[in-house]
């Protein structure tokens, strides 16, 4: 056996397909040589993903990343990377050669990421291809805010309902989050000032997620967190962490007193669940928080009630 794992191991270094692993914390684990030299990465380097593709953007170099903000752009990949058990994707280098990339995720939250030089093939079908995928990731994107649409978040709901084993907790929760007096901020200081608090939610929010849940937008002020194979207790802190990014959180030069804060409703998938059923669970949970107070978690009934006052 390993023996075997060596002659892999060698065959993996040897190769000149792009080979690489990341753990559930998209942080670098394993990469070839032939990653290695088209991402720029050292032989000991263990990069976070992100800080990867940061760095390698601002040198012009690695993947050509047409976006005049970078940020923006991150927020957008990472709202659809690694949500789904596998996708394939065309991707451009700077050196000039076409990339035919694929992404497994293990059910762990690791991935292994596999990519072909296919730069020889007909220009004509590489940008007719690369049409289809700039729509697609339109068609999954919230345009104001860069993270997921309801299409793409309630995908991954159902995805997450899946039998995934004879445990029921193996299912996740899924929380709604809606920001508080979100017209009162709207009547106070106009539509443009309630899309720039959509916008430092949505950040404030995606930052803290993991790459196993999907955070979206699935209308208005509300948006939706899935969170698979965590419990309810596990789902509250995570929330809780959230609750105390927003409060600290003052997105307006003009009124540096401002501030907002949001409420959430979570509630845990069952085997029976479908994905309207366990949406409105937990949007009964968040309609409890509003009337408990508001700025606080609420967790479905069939918990006793019981709800955490963060902070």
């Amino acid at each position: 056996m390993e023996k075997d794992i060596s002659r892999l191991y060698e065959l993996f270094e040897s190769s000149p397909v792009l080979v690489a692993a990341y753990d559930e914390f998209d942080r670098l684990r394993y990469a070839n040589p032939a990653f290695r030299s088209a991402y720029f990465i050292e032989p000991d380097e263990t990069p976070l993903w992100p800080d990867l593709m940061r760095r390698n953007f601002h040198e012009r170099r690695g993947t050509v990343i047409n976006a005049t903000d970078f940020e923006e752009w991150l927020r957008s990949t990472q709202s659809r990377r690694g949500k789904v058990g596998f996708r394939a994707m065309e991707t451009d280098l700077h050196d000039g050669r076409w990339l035919w990339m694929t992404e497994t995720m293990r059910k762990d939250g690791w991935m292994l990421c596999v990519a072909t030089d296919v730069t020889g093939l007909k220009a004509k079908t590489r940008a007719v291809r690369q049409d289809r995928d700039l729509a697609i990731k339109a068609s999954y994107t919230d345009e104001l805010t860069g993270v997921a649409n309801r299409r793409f978040v309630t995908a991954r709901v159902e995805d997450m309902l899946q039998p995934q084993g004879s445990k029921e907790a193996s299912f996740g929760c899924l929380c709604v989050l809606d920001i508080d007096r979100f017209k009162s901020i709207n009547d106070q200081f106009g539509h443009q000032v309630g899309d720039v608090v959509l916008r430092d939610f949505a950040k404030r929010i995606h930052d803290l997620v993991r790459r196993t849940d999907c955070f979206g937008r699935v209308g208005g002020e509300e948006f939706v967190l899935t969170l698979p194979a965590t419990s309810l207790e596990q789902a509250q802190l995570i929330v809780e962490r959230m609750l105390a990014s927003v409060r600290m959180s003052r997105p307006l030069q003009e009124h540096p007193d401002f501030r907002y804060t949001f409420s959430a409703g979570i509630a845990s998938a069952r085997a029976s669940d479908t994905a309207l059923s366990l949406y409105a669970r937990a949007d009964a949970a968040l309609y409890r928080a509003k009337l408990a107070g508001r700025d606080r978690i609420h967790l479905e009934e069939s918990s006793s009630d019981r709800s955490a006052l963060a902070g």
